[in-house]
Formats: C-alpha cells, structure tokens, sequence
C-alpha cells in the first residue's frame, strides 16, 4: 500500500510540476486579456501563483524526498 501512496504522489507531484512548465509557454504575458478570466487573475501574478505554485512546492517535496531516502540509503549501507 505504501508503495502505492507513493506512486500517486509522483504522478500528482509530476502532473503539477509539468503543468506549471507549461504555463510559462501558455500564457501571453503581453495580452492582459488571455488570461483575466483565468484562476488568480485579473492580475498576472495571481495567475502565475496558482498555476504554479503547487508545481513549485510539489518539485520542492519530492527532491526533499529523494534527498531524505538517499541519505537513509547510505546510512544504511555504512551500518552494515
């Protein structure tokens, strides 16, 4: 099962991070009016905050993650 939690994380974890690469080449930053109506605007920074931000805080706890896992490994192994 925790194998499983773990898998989805990584795929939600991943979707967030793609998404919020995305959106840099989606939104026109010269057009105010592409992306008003969207989630966070009218203004640009709210836009951006929103779609982005899970991406960032996602790419932030799974690198914290591998870095964690990886240092058990080696603590681990120079126990042994």
């Amino acid at each position: 099962m925790r194998r499983v939690l773990w898998v989805l994380a990584w795929v939600v974890g991943g979707f967030f991070i793609f998404r919020a690469v995305m959106e840099l080449f989606v939104v026109d930053f010269g057009d105010p009016a592409s992306y008003a109506e969207d989630w966070g605007g009218p203004s640009l920074f709210g836009v951006l905050l929103v779609h982005m931000g899970p991406g960032v805080v996602s790419a932030v706890l799974l690198a914290y993650a591998v870095r964690r896992s990886r240092r058990r490994r080696i603590a681990d192994a120079s126990e042994a």
